[in-house]
């Protein structure tokens, strides 16, 4: 069984997770991969304790164990696990189409999670008398004078199907994230209906039970 270290908390407003590694829970998600986690403290993310740096040098989450070996970062680890464990596939093979799926992907990991997100989903991780609210404004900003625009572009033009690339790809992935963070913030996306219209039906995939604000650390800690 893979163990998936993350980060994940339950607050009044909503069960808060790390954005990477909800990533991975997605995937492991979507390809019915047995795993469980092993939930770290959120100060751990901060003080980096030697056992955590031991299995990620930078002392980040997600990292995985599958049968005695250790790989981080969550971009390495999806695409390991599509190669590894299936179906479904969430990359194609044709070289095209699976250089477009990840173009998206990276996209996401950089504009948005990397990016935009943080000011936004951090702020939710203390109490309301304690946020940056001027920074999660700036955060909003970037989402919706970039970020959103680029995302309601590209459903414009995307095959049936629903999704980015049509069907349900790993250029999806990062937008389930964005999907629970914007359940939680209730940004406004009147001007986005594609994205909107989009974001609601991630959030009715059964692999997005595993990331949702509304299931408790409890309920998600291993698949189902």
């Amino acid at each position: 069984m893979i163990v998936l270290y993350t980060t994940e908390r339950d607050y009044p407003w909503g069960t808060l997770r790390s954005t990477h590694a909800s990533k991975t829970k997605v995937v492991l998600e979507e390809k019915r991969i047995r795993y469980r986690i092993e939930n770290l403290r959120p100060g751990d993310l901060w003080k980096k304790p030697p056992e955590m740096l031991a299995r990620h040098p930078l002392g980040k989450v997600p990292y995985i164990e599958d049968e005695g070996v250790t790989l981080f970062d969550s971009t390495v680890i999806d695409e390991y696990l599509d190669d590894r464990y299936g179906p479904p596939r969430l990359l194609p093979d044709e070289p095209l189409a699976r250089a477009h799926v990840r173009q998206l992907e990276q996209f996401a990991d950089e504009a948005l999670l990397g990016g935009d997100l943080p000011p936004i989903w951090m702020a939710y991780w203390s109490d309301p008398d304690k946020r940056d609210v001027e920074r999660m404004e700036k955060g909003r900003e970037g989402l919706r004078h970039r970020d959103l625009p680029f995302i309601e572009t590209v459903l414009g033009a995307a095959p049936a199907g629903g999704c980015l690339c049509g069907g349900f790809s790993m250029a999806d992935v990062p937008m389930m994230v964005l999907a629970m963070v914007l359940e939680v913030d209730q940004l406004a996306l009147d001007e986005f209906p594609r994205v909107e219209r989009y974001l609601r039906e991630l959030r009715l995939r059964p692999s997005y039970r595993a990331i949702s604000p509304r299931t408790k650390v409890a309920e998600a800690s291993e698949l189902r």
